[in-house]
């Protein structure tokens, strides 16, 4: 009888003669066949032992199929069988490896769905809540087929990652402008960003963190997909012990949701996502109404309409001269940490002018801004309207709305200029202001080295202004708009004062830079920040008014103000956005005009001076000083 193992048969050994005899039972017949028999139970024991070692060989087997076809590349199944055959052989670290990554994937799901969008919100009770969105989410993962199911767990997970870069980018615009992220006008605003770390911390390092963000964003997505699918099939390979488990997670849900449980002072029931869908959904209509809303309020102009002899009839004959202090914000003169400093300047200040013959008076103005965005709070001290977004500046410097530096040169009875140091590209917005001339950061011939982000310190800017502009004999009074960059983030290195007379072309400053602070050193540190924000604005303040108390004649008006608070490290969360604001002159006549303000009496306005909206101080200006309103349209 022939035998059969698994990969052969074994031969016949019976002679060939008795091959037909298959018939026969006699004693012959018996003893082959207790012979086969012997020969059938040898052979089932060699099957058994070749069982054995195929059994034996079986991990050497998958590993050779594994690596395919004469080394050729591994197919879908060989990489699935190698993976196996890693299992079988370290089953420790696989069941490590699993539970490692079931968890990472658990902890990065939660993450994503409870992140906050504020800094001061990354606390750990913030994610020790129950999100409703898991609970719906698990809820459809549950009832789809497998492709379906491994899709939509994809998409969910670069919607989370998606979600998690929107809640980064609301901490960084918080953090440096006091407000949410725009989804539809701020993108333009990341450029600037990246300009602001090139000049600050130089280009090479502003190409590696552009390319590290993309990297960041990429990942943060690709992860977050990763652990989505793997928690869909985890779902999936459990399908009741995972549907108990939802259903009691969406009535625990539903149970702290009515009853309004909190936990550390934060409802148990999230629904942290769907809030956050409904906040940029609303942000987003109401960002394309105001557009259209914005546009007309632009066009029509409480003295749109005012003959040139009707403006600013009070200051004919005066050189007048209004001056930005870059982030030079409330908190300089209030805050524990820099107010000793700047209020000693200040206090300085207005006793050295007032043994020039100036006298002063200041009160407060709340910026359309906060932390950034410079030419935001400047067009809006000058256009008289509330530019608190890109979209609203854009819509100004495209109209004819008066700016109150073109109002005086609609006159015609004055010379205007702007001293832009931090202009380092074309300026169309010059025709908004009314700008018969501009001097960027390429027309004030400095030679010196930058100081972070700020092209020049400020007292060559102003020195530069005096030998350009406002030292030369000239046929009309001058007005001038200058923007002063020192006190600009990241507030490292700070110029120091040096001689009016040594100036030169700047290069004097060449060992205070190389002696100065590295912004690194200080762009991270809250502490640092805030005092050497604080040195800043007392050098500001300093060249300012050393200028005034050096060049200034009888006829100057300066009229200086900060263009918004400095970002929340310094600022505090809870800040505001008051700016102080100043109009210092010799002519007693100047300042009698404003009596009625009720500002304060030299250069620091008292904590309970008059507070005005930033956009209401162009048409209190205008009135002051004699302007007549004829409302027109553009």
């Amino acid at each position: 009888m022939p035998v059969f193992t698994r990969s052969r048969q074994l031969p016949d050994l019976r002679d060939p003669k008795d091959t037909g005899n298959t018939g026969n039972t006699g004693d012959t017949g018996d003893t082959e066949e207790s012979g086969g028999a012997a020969r059938e139970s040898g052979g089932a024991t060699r099957e058994s032992g070749g069982a054995t070692r195929d059994a034996g060989n079986s991990t050497e087997e998958s590993e050779k199929a594994a690596a395919g076809p004469e080394g050729g590349p591994r197919s879908f199944r060989d990489r699935v069988a190698h993976r196996r055959a890693w299992r079988t052989r370290h089953p420790r670290a696989a069941r490590t490896v699993w539970w490692t990554a079931t968890v990472l994937s658990v902890v990065l799901v939660l993450g994503a769905v409870l992140l906050p969008n504020r800094v001061f919100a990354l606390r750990p009770d913030r994610f020790l809540r129950l999100p409703g969105e898991v609970v719906v989410g698990a809820v459809v993962l549950l009832a789809l087929p497998r492709r379906p199911r491994v899709a939509v767990a994809a998409l969910t997970g670069v919607f989370l990652g998606a979600l998690t870069v929107l809640n980064l980018l609301d901490m960084g615009f918080v953090e440096y402008l006091g407000r949410d992220f725009n989804l539809v006008l701020d993108w333009e605003l990341l450029d600037d960003a990246q300009s602001y770390v090139a000049d600050s911390m130089g280009r090479g390092t502003a190409l590696a963190a552009t390319a590290g963000v993309f990297l960041l964003v990429v990942l943060v997505c690709a992860v977050l997909a990763l652990a989505t699918v793997r928690l869909a099939g985890l779902l999936a390979r459990h399908p009741q012990r995972a549907t108990r488990a939802t259903l009691v997670s969406g009535t625990v849900w539903i149970t702290c949701s009515v009853l309004g449980l909190q936990y550390a002072g934060l409802p148990v029931a999230s629904a942290g996502v769907a809030d956050t869908l409904t906040s940029e959904a609303k942000r987003v209509r109401d960002t394309l109404r105001d557009e259209a809303a914005f546009a007309a309020e632009a066009r029509t102009d409480t003295f749109g309409g005012t003959p040139p002899a009707q403006l600013v009839p009070g200051l004919r004959g005066k050189d007048v001269i209004f001056t930005f202090i870059e982030s030079y914000g409330r908190v300089a003169i209030e805050n524990p940490v820099t107010a000793p400093g700047v209020d000693s300047t200040l206090d300085a200040s207005t006793e050295a002018l007032a043994k020039a013959g100036f006298r002063a008076r200041s009160g407060w103005l709340t910026s359309a801004t906060f932390g950034g965005s410079s030419w935001l709070g400047h067009s809006t001290a000058l256009s008289g309207l509330w530019v608190d977004t890109q979209q609203r500046y854009r819509t100004v410097m495209a109209s004819d709305h008066l700016s109150l530096t073109k109002a005086f040169q609609k006159t015609g009875a004055w010379d205007t200029v702007g001293i832009m140091p931090g202009v380092q590209k074309g300026w169309p917005e010059a025709a908004f202001y009314g700008l018969d001339t501009v001097y960027d950061a390429f027309r004030l011939g400095y030679r010196g080295p930058k100081f972070s982000w700020s092209t020049m310190p400020d007292q060559y800017a102003l020195e530069a202004f005096q030998r350009l502009e406002h030292g030369r004999d000239r046929d009309r009074p001058l007005m001038a708009e200058i923007i002063l960059t020192s006190s600009h983030q990241p507030w490292a290195p700070i110029p120091q004062m040096v001689g009016w007379d040594e100036l030169g072309d700047g290069s004097v400053f060449e060992g205070i830079q190389k002696a100065g602070k590295d912004a690194a050193d200080v762009i991270d540190d809250s502490a640092a920040s805030r005092r050497e924000y604080g040195r800043s604005i007392e050098y500001s303040v300093t060249a300012l008014t050393q200028w005034l108390e050096r060049y200034g004649t009888d006829d100057t008006v300066l009229v200086f103000l900060g263009d918004h608070q400095p970002i929340a490290r310094v600022s505090g969360n809870d800040a505001g956005r008051d700016v102080p604001v100043s109009i210092v002159a010799k002519d007693p006549d100047v300042l009698d005009k404003i009596a009625d303000w009720g500002w304060t009496e030299g250069l620091k306005p008292a904590q309970d001076a008059p507070v005005w909206k930033m956009s209401s101080f162009r048409d209190r200006f205008l009135l002051a000083y004699g302007s007549t309103p004829h409302p027109g349209t553009s």
